[in-house]
């Protein structure tokens, strides 16, 4: 288990487990509820129903606790951010910026943006990536454009 502390309060970075899966899927909805306006209610259903089997168990996940509440986390695999998600009521208070910063200490360069996701393209612009690619559809062949960002 990874146990740091860092600067955004008291929080605490720890590796997570299958045990957390569920908590970490209710905080996907309520991050993407919040932050992917441009997602039909349909695409949110049918992307919630793989979360858990399909993206979970494809990357290393750490979250960040709150005073032991689970309030963020990320998804690492190599050098690549796969997902990063923050609850709604804690937005903008850190807890991304402290997980990016985790990541990159552990080698990550690289991460996809929906292109249609402006505050996720300005925040990863903000800690030096830049974009050098572009997909015209996601993973799943929808048709939301993806931005491949690199250090």
């Amino acid at each position: 288990m990874i146990d740091e502390n860092d600067s955004a309060g008291d929080m605490v970075i720890v590796e997570c487990g299958e045990g957390e899966y569920g908590a970490l899927a209710q905080i996907w909805e309520r991050s993407v509820r919040a932050t992917h306006g441009f997602l039909t209610e349909e695409v949110i259903r049918e992307i919630g129903k793989v979360i858990v089997p399909v993206y979970f168990p494809a990357v290393r996940l750490f979250a960040a606790l709150e005073r032991g509440r689970h309030v963020a986390f990320i998804g690492l695999s190599g050098d690549k951010i796969e997902m990063l998600f923050v609850d709604s009521d804690r937005l903008g208070a850190g807890f991304g910026s402290a997980l990016v910063k985790f990541a990159m200490e552990r080698g990550a360069t690289c991460v996809d943006v929906n292109e249609q996701n402006g505050q996720a393209l300005g925040f990863y612009l903000s800690k030096g990536f830049r974009v050098v690619g572009r997909d015209e559809s996601d993973d799943a062949g929808r048709p939301y454009p993806v931005l491949h960002l690199s250090l």
